[in-house]
């Protein structure tokens, strides 16, 4: 991983506990994480800062995270979008495939979560060097 700089994820979370332990496993892979819980925290950070990376649950107490995606990707079509939740129907996985997001994996799937940001942290690499 690069020392200098590290790649920023915006997560956006509203269970506290899930919240804490994604950071830590982020921190662990040397990726600065901003963990919010609610999209409207969200929206308002995208507006003041750049973010390399979205990670977002599918139920957030203001707006739907697929709503938060398809605006996402409506003002940002590149910067990757992954949804981590615990809705693991198959017609949640293509509803976040359809709102814009690169990839989603269902809780508590860590390991296949780690793969996924391991290979954006891989791509971010190649892209900053």
């Amino acid at each position: 991983m690069p020392s200098n700089p590290q790649p920023r994820v915006l997560y956006v979370e509203d269970e506290e506990d899930s919240r804490g332990m994604l950071s830590a496993i982020l921190k662990f892979w040397r990726i600065k994480a901003k963990a919010v819980p609610t999209a409207g925290q969200a929206l308002q950070l995208i507006e003041a800062e750049r973010f390399d990376m979205y990670l977002l649950d599918t139920s957030l107490p203001d707006l739907d995270g697929f709503e938060l995606c398809r605006q996402l990707r409506a003002s940002d079509p590149d910067t990757p979008i992954l949804f981590f939740s615990g809705a693991a129907y198959e017609t949640d996985k293509q509803r976040g495939i359809d709102a814009g997001a690169n990839a989603y994996v269902v809780k508590p799937d860590v390991e296949g979560l780690v793969g996924r940001i391991t290979r954006f942290v891989s791509a971010w690499e190649r892209a900053a060097a």
